[in-house]
């Protein structure tokens, strides 16, 4: 149960929303078992005053019965409102605050131990198991407190007019809400957790299905990727079928304990009403009373089979939220870079303790304001020393500072302020121009836009777009040309005027004529910066000052 009081601690911010909700569900159930118990004495005692005579029909008031019976009807109804409003804000709230911080736990991770992650694994993780956590408020916190708050009240107004009708109501809701739950819960463990599993599984084949279709038609892998979707389908119906076992069975035993305690109260009420303990009227009204009851513990055997999936959900989004840092944040404040130049000296660096070195004894100094170019072939550890820079990887060996600070006095964050990077994989977000320029600067004004695309040389193209900077990009920029995405880069860049600036294969997958265009509007935002060009493609190396060529690990000048 770890998980599970981990969860209760991660969701008690909201323990106010959370409280309130709890309290008015609990209201309802004993409004309703007020309405119920009190209906049931009244009708009975109407009918016995109306047979006794005249007399008694005088005597007999009707006014206040009557008024109290409005009064339950009319709370069971406010507070069912109230409690479906105040449990359902809650819930959003809560979702809202485990996703926000799902992804505060997931940024620092980035990029080093998601990119080992399956794309749509951590987008099942992401959506699917964050909405199984958020189920245990609805499905399981609140039926579960509310039935022990509310039997225990009516348990104690049963005491009132019977000891063994309140024992038998005790041990009925026992019966429905703790036993029968947990042979449920046991039983629906298995394939529970089996469900989250196999959704996530068929999540991920579908959605790595859909994003590599082309190439499984090419090769002819269509067929074996159906056969497994249909195996994880075939799996997925039977943990489904053995879970609606484990519902039925709960339905059963929970009719059998109602309909015992009910049987049992009567019995009570009836050897009390003989001794001349009870009235006639009490008598139905401890039958329908015990059948409110039981309103409290219905929902408990879905919400323990539902505790089996939130467990596997928990313990999915808990294994990746705790994965370490592949580098510490720094235990101070950031220094601020006495001048912004780079030295690293005889760096080692690998991926994991039993991985080869992908950099040894590398060493480079770029001094402020220098242009540096850095070419090598693919593999060579190009993109390492930019994950070396922002410090996404950490290094094992050597001396690297920056700024005159030792590197390792700096995080990702404090990095990003002082470095701008345009590469191919430059990610334009599903939604406008205008946001996607936003992310390198959201304090810049409209003027500041148009005058960075005008440096980009995309404002004549945006200004024909009927929506102008409110245009949609399309998913991943799927509305622009692959020239046209690397100039909002570049525009980008323009709106963030950071000292350094490192360009990754700007130009991969642009043809010769878009490169050389590309590479002219770059020229005039290199001026003032120090620039880090990495690239296995010529071009664009006559604007560096020095180029390096990197191989097994080591930078050698070669101009």
């Amino acid at each position: 149960m770890s998980d599970i009081w981990r969860l209760i601690r991660l969701l008690s911010p909201r323990r106010g929303w959370m409280l309130a909700g709890l309290g008015l569900a609990t209201v309802t159930l004993l409004a309703n078992f007020g309405l119920l118990a009190l209906s049931g004495w009244f009708l009975a005692a109407t009918a016995l005053t109306g047979l006794a005579g005249i007399a008694a029909q005088n005597a007999f008031n009707f006014f206040t019965p009557s008024a109290m019976v409005r009064f339950f009807a009319t709370l069971r109804v406010g507070s069912r409102y109230a409690e479906r409003l105040v449990t359902h804000e809650a819930t959003l709230r809560l979702l809202a605050d485990m996703r926000v911080w799902f992804y505060t736990r997931l940024e620092p991770l980035a990029p080093a131990v998601l990119q080992t992650q399956r794309t749509a694994d951590l987008l099942n993780r992401i959506v699917t198991d964050i909405d199984t956590l958020n189920l245990f408020y609805l499905r399981v916190f609140v039926p579960v407190l509310t039935a022990i708050a509310a039997g225990l009240i009516m348990a104690a107004f049963f005491a009132f007019f019977s000891w063994p009708a309140a024992s038998a109501l005790g041990v009925g809701l026992c019966l429905n809400g703790l036993l029968a739950p947990v042979l449920t819960s046991r039983q629906g463990a298995k394939p529970g957790a089996e469900i989250t599993r196999l959704t996530a599984a068929l999540r991920t084949e579908y959605v790595e299905a859909l994003q590599g279709m082309g190439e499984l038609l090419v090769f002819g892998a269509a067929p074996a990727m159906q056969a497994r979707a249909m195996a994880l389908n075939t799996e997925l119906a039977a943990a489904q079928g053995a879970m609606g076992q484990v519902a039925g069975l709960g339905l059963a035993l929970s009719g059998l304990a109602a309909n015992a305690t009910l049987l049992a109260v009567l019995v009570f009420g009836a050897r009390r009403f003989e001794a001349g303990d009870m009235s006639a009227a009490q008598v139905p009204m401890l039958v329908l009373g015990a059948m409110a009851a039981f309103e409290a513990t219905a929902p408990l055997p879905a919400a323990l089979q539902f505790l089996g999936q939130i467990k596997a959900a928990a313990r999915r989004i808990f294994a990746l939220a705790d994965r370490a840092p592949p580098v510490p944040a720094p235990t101070l404040p950031a220094p601020m870079p006495e001048r912004f130049g780079l030295e690293l000296n005889n760096i080692t660096l690998r991926y994991a303790p039993d991985a080869p070195l992908v950099l040894d004894g590398f060493s480079l100094s770029v001094p402020q304001g220098r242009r540096v170019g850095i070419v090598g072939p693919s593999g060579s550890g190009k993109t390492t020393l930019i994950n070396l820079l922002m410090r996404f990887h950490e290094f094992q060996g050597g001396d690297a500072r920056f700024g005159g600070h030792g590197l390792r006095e700096y995080g990702s964050a404090d990095m990003a302020r002082h470095v701008t990077i345009i590469s191919q994989r430059s990610h334009l977000f599903h939604t406008s121009i205008r946001d996607n320029l936003l992310l390198a600067n959201g304090a810049a004004d409209e003027a500041a836009l148009w005058q960075a695309l005008d440096v980009a040389q995309l404002a004549d193209f945006v200004r024909s777009l009927p929506e102008g900077l409110d245009s949609m990009v399309g998913e991943g920029g799927a509305k622009l040309s692959g020239g046209q995405a690397r100039r909002i880069a570049l525009a980008r860049a323009v709106l963030k005027p950071a000292p350094w600036l490192i360009l990754d294969e700007p130009t991969e997958g642009l043809d010769a004529e878009t490169e050389r265009a590309f590479l002219a509007d770059l020229a005039p935002i290199l001026a003032g910066r120090t620039v880090l060009y990495i690239t296995h493609r010529p071009a664009g190396l006559a604007l560096m000052d020095e180029v390096y060529t990197l191989q097994n690990g080591k930078a050698a000048r070669i101009s």
